[in-house]
């Protein structure tokens, strides 16, 4: 039996400053359909996704949004 291909996206967001920005910004995308991982780094702002199908971008920068943030920019996705 295969495995179920992972997607993987790589963003920086803009505006965190604490550990609750970074949990808001986790909670929002980890609510995306399909979506099975979110690391934030404070430090860099970069968040890498992992789901279980392609990424839609704007359901990204929706959900951060809904944190409070901007979605500064989308480094890609990869299967």
């Amino acid at each position: 039996m295969s495995q179920p291909a992972t997607f993987t996206g790589t963003y920086t967001v803009s505006g965190m400053t604490c550990g609750h920005c970074v949990s808001s910004v986790r909670e929002e995308i980890g609510e995306i359909d399909g979506v099975t991982s979110v690391e934030v780094d404070l430090g860099s702002g970069q968040v890498d996704v992992a789901a279980e199908r392609p990424l839609d971008t704007a359901a990204v920068r929706t959900a951060v949004q809904e944190a409070g943030y901007d979605l500064a920019a989308e480094q890609g996705a990869t299967t």
